[in-house]
């Protein structure tokens, strides 16, 4: 059962910004230990005793694609202050036996738009949750059937959506009138990267469709091997620097020239050794990220490298599985693993600075009732972490030592999102929460 204890007159508090190490006060809800005694992964000797350092803190205004900005590296954010819950919406149809909620919320111009499992924009007002307008993207004639997935991004006042219903769509950000739909026939499960005059997207089939920002025209195809499993989680595009970094879910990453969709350079994250039926997966579901020259990418099936943006040479590996973006700040990342970790790399080498082992079930002795981790974000000198069982946790990036935690109302479907200081969690029942 997910934890749903909820304390509505209550103060929630993720642990006082820039206070390393101060208690948290007692806060609502039934009490779950979220660190695990099945440690794997150790600290590096040869850094251990090097000080994390950080960029200061910057406000973002827009979150305005899955990832953040369209090279997904959003580095140290501010929301300063506790983070307390400051309103809670009904986002339309969550996860069920036949859907799955997996597209993050996008913010650009004061706006915050969500898309449910159901197929259905919603546009909110960012700052207080009031309603503005939605619409439904399925086709009429496919109205009943199961279309869940896809995205959305933000560009230049336009919203663009692809669907699991196989369109990729153009909506007026403001009022939500449609601008122009493309019915390309293979469903999306992943959001749309809109940049530069274009969309890029990337279907179940593993091909990557380069859209026009202005007629929703297809300049081109890029095809990757396509798999016959997966898992439901995919990733969406990267740019930087003139570069789209695609990846797929067979486990190949490709560098596309963005007017030609011709590849500069290709690799692959597919497993090394025999793992369990879904290590052996070698899907790339976290989004790759681009910063200063290089591409940072997690796969599912054990492998995460750091490469050079321009020729694809791979600088280092460390054997981690994961589905979750890594998150870069100055010379480090952070990234959760498939293990159950967050853990601290050094963005030069990809040695380990430290690892914190999460909570992995709800019944340890019985190994049940699975916890997934999703993020994390870098909040004010707070790394945030959400679970699928509805636990939000506060952890120092400098040691990786908790700092405080809360219920939450519901298990949250995908990562959190920041923009203007607030922080917005979409729960798996389709529930849209902001932290200010």
């Amino acid at each position: 059962m997910m934890l749903r204890t909820w304390a509505l007159g209550a103060v929630a508090v993720f642990g006082l910004a820039a206070c390393e190490g101060a208690a948290p006060p007692p806060l609502p809800g039934k009490r779950v230990s979220v660190l695990s005694f099945e440690r794997s992964l150790e600290p590096d000797p040869a850094v251990v005793q090097v000080a994390v350092r950080l960029p200061r803190p910057f406000l973002n205004p827009a979150w305005p694609q899955a990832g953040g900005y369209p090279n997904k590296a959003m580095h140290h954010l501010e929301a300063s202050g506790d983070l307390r819950l400051l309103w809670r919406v009904d986002a339309g149809v969550g996860s069920g036996e036949e859907r799955r909620l997996l597209a993050t919320p996008v913010v650009a111009d004061g706006i915050i738009y969500t898309l449910d499992a159901a197929a259905r924009i919603r546009a909110f007002d960012a700052g207080n949750g009031a309603r503005l307008w939605q619409i439904q993207t399925a086709p009429p004639e496919k109205d009943d059937e199961v279309g869940f997935g896809g995205g959305l991004a933000v560009e230049d006042g336009i919203l663009f959506v692809a669907t699991g219903f196989g369109e990729v769509a153009a909506y007026d950000a403001k009022n939500g009138a449609l601008l122009w739909r493309n019915r390309i026939g293979i469903p999306f499960r992943a959001a749309p990267l809109a940049v530069g005059g274009r969309v890029y997207v990337i279907s179940v089939d593993n091909q990557t469709h380069a859209l026009g920002a202005q007629d929703g025209r297809v300049q081109w195809v890029h095809s990757g091997i396509a798999e016959d499993a997966g898992l439901l989680a995919t990733s969406a595009p990267a740019f930087e620097a003139g570069v789209v970094v695609a990846p797929y879910s067979s486990g190949e990453i490709f560098a596309l020239r963005p007017d030609s969709g011709r590849p500069a350079w290709g690799d692959s994250l597919a497993p090394r050794g025999r793992g369990n039926s879904v290590e052996t997966l070698a899907a790339i579901a976290g989004k790759p990220v681009l910063d200063r020259g290089r591409v940072y990418a997690i796969g599912n099936g054990g492998q995460m490298v750091a490469m050079d943006l321009r020729s694809g040479t791979q600088i280092w590996d460390q054997q981690l599985g994961g589905i979750e973006t890594p998150w870069i700040a100055g010379d480090y990342l952070f990234v959760v693993t498939n293990d159950g970790e967050i853990v601290c790399l050094r963005r030069t080498d990809g040695r380990i600075r430290w690892a914190t082992p999460l909570a992995r079930w709800l019944d340890p002795a019985k190994r049940q009732d699975i916890i997934v981790w999703m993020g994390p974000v870098l909040l004010s000198d707070r790394l945030i972490v959400v679970s699928s069982r509805g636990i939000a946790l506060s952890i120092s990036p400098y040691t990786g030592e908790p700092i405080g935690q809360i219920t939450l109302p519901d298990g949250v479907a995908v990562a959190p999102v920041v923009a203007n200081g607030m922080m917005y969690l979409m729960t798996a029942g389709a529930e849209l929460l902001a932290f200010r």
